[in-house]
């Protein structure tokens, strides 16, 4: 008996930003999708309109489980994680373990199948563009929680806006220029 899917069935339990007080909770299971979603639409521009040559598919699965060490670890909050060199690598290795933990859950014949997009390359492009996704899914909760009056993320939303500008990756500014704004529209503007 495999107890990998029933781990991650589990990513649905599991809060995230919980040093902030939130308007709407998050959990990691929703936050994936829309990380994938939006990897998905990074890569497909960066191929599109900026010849490049990623695949997509590996892009969006490394997304669809890059949250799958937090079954066993929790969210830890980002002020947290990146405090010092020091715990920031010591929470890597404590995440890697996880990761292992869950990935040793699948029968043999199907670890491989899963292996590169659960312990990805962190120097690939599919990797990158991934880590790209996942802040703008951070700049965008930030958004959502300021339309809904919470003045909590006002400085979380200018530091990530101005992270993902210094990244200076022409398909993030392309999604933030066509795509972002539309994320501050109320359900009636958007229709």
């Amino acid at each position: 008996m495999s107890k990998f899917f029933a781990f991650l069935s589990r990513m649905k339990y599991i809060k995230r930003w919980s040093l902030m007080r939130s308007v709407r909770e998050e959990n990691i299971m929703e936050h994936t999708l829309e990380v994938s979603l939006i990897a998905h639409a990074l890569a497909v521009i960066k191929n599109k309109n900026f010849n490049g040559n990623v695949n997509v598919e590996k892009v969006v699965l490394i997304s669809q489980y890059h949250e799958v060490g937090e079954v066993i670890t929790g969210d830890l909050p980002t002020p947290i994680k990146y405090f010092n060199p020091e715990i920031k690598s010591a929470y890597k290795e404590i995440e890697k373990g996880a990761c292992e933990r869950i990935l040793n859950m699948l029968p043999e014949d199907l670890k491989g199948e899963y292996l590169e997009y659960i312990l990805p390359d962190e120097n690939s492009e599919e990797y990158k563009i991934f880590k790209c996704a996942d802040r703008l899914s951070a700049y965008f909760k930030c958004v959502e929680e300021i339309k809904a009056g919470n003045g909590e993320f006002k400085k979380a939303k200018k530091s990530i806006l101005n992270e993902l500008k210094s990244l200076k990756r022409e398909e993030v500014d392309y999604y933030l220029n066509e795509f972002a704004p539309a994320y501050e529209l109320t359900l009636d503007e958007l229709d």
